[in-house]
């Protein structure tokens, strides 16, 4: 496994590749995609154990979060448009990646939470192949309930201020309790920190919008030709379970519960989650020889 940058039209990427610790990547690449406030770190309990199987795989920082810079900050080539942080921008971004990692050839793609509905967005995209598509702990649009009032909390934290400063009085008021009591490692806490105080702001403001208002595009994703998996932790509490068994049956495709995780299966339960996502990613393979 090694650290990246992936080079695109616009500006780099920050990635974490792994690759077979022996014999050449046989079969289909797969990309994975974060969540909001998450990072390409959140994968590197999965990274390995997915590539023995014989693949790449591709974990990345989605622009403006933790190492990959903000949008706002590059200095864009001649001819290039700027991207942006709302939904289809940063699909956009996830599909350039598809096409460099996969060559022109099928990727596939997991989205967690936010990344999910960015991870649709990407699928919705004609330049993207698609070897399947993966969402796990996501949801067919905006997110509600409680995890929606912390996301707007956030929004109303930082958009009045939203600077470098204000997410480090943030992490001291709030974000340090919190990490405290997800996790008593001071260097897990200390990696935290590092993230938030690294990541755009501005981005941070903007993808959090964009969370809670994400438009129902299901049925369009269910016209997308590429085997699907609905996969979410039994203790998931970000979108209602309910929500998410009727997205897998609007998408016709496999639903898998990953028994005693919560919204970070890759984190809580990365053996499971490996070989569920290792069985899954094979199947779609030879399907698609026949």
């Amino acid at each position: 496994m090694r650290r990246a940058d992936l080079p695109l039209s616009y500006g780099p990427v920050a990635a974490l590749r792994a690759l077979p610790t022996s014999g050449g990547p046989e079969l289909a690449p797969a990309v994975l995609v974060h969540g909001f406030t998450g990072s390409k770190e959140d994968f590197i309990s999965l990274l390995q154990s997915l590539a023995q199987a014989g693949r790449e795989v591709v974990a990345i920082d989605l622009p403006g979060t933790y190492q990959s810079p903000g949008l706002e900050s590059l200095v864009l080539p001649p001819g290039v448009r700027r991207p942006d942080y709302r939904l289809p921008s940063l699909g956009a971004v996830v599909a350039e990646v598809l096409d460099q990692i996969g060559d022109g050839g099928p990727v596939h793609l997991l989205g967690h939470s936010f990344g999910g509905l960015v991870s649709r967005e990407a699928a919705l995209v004609d330049m993207a192949p698609l070897a399947s598509l993966t969402l796990m702990c996501s949801g067919p649009g905006a997110l509600s309930g409680p995890s929606a009032d912390t996301t707007r909390g956030l929004i109303a934290a930082v958009s009045m201020n939203p600077t470098s400063e204000r997410l480090r009085e943030l992490w001291e008021e709030q974000f340090d309790a919190v990490a405290q009591g997800r996790t008593p490692q001071s260097e897990i806490r200390d990696f935290l920190r590092e993230r938030l105080l690294a990541s755009s702001p501005v981005g941070l403001m903007h993808m959090a919008e964009e969370l809670l208002a994400a438009p129902d595009r299901v049925d369009e994703l269910a016209r997308v030709d590429a085997p699907k998996l609905v996969l979410y932790g039994e203790n998931d509490e970000a979108w209602p379970l309910e929500e998410q068994d009727r997205m897998a049956e609007r998408l016709e495709a496999k639903r898998l519960v990953v028994p005693g995780a919560g919204h970070s299966p890759n984190v809580e339960a990365p053996e499971t989650t490996a070989s569920a996502l290792t069985a899954f990613w094979n199947e779609s393979e030879s399907v698609g020889r026949r």
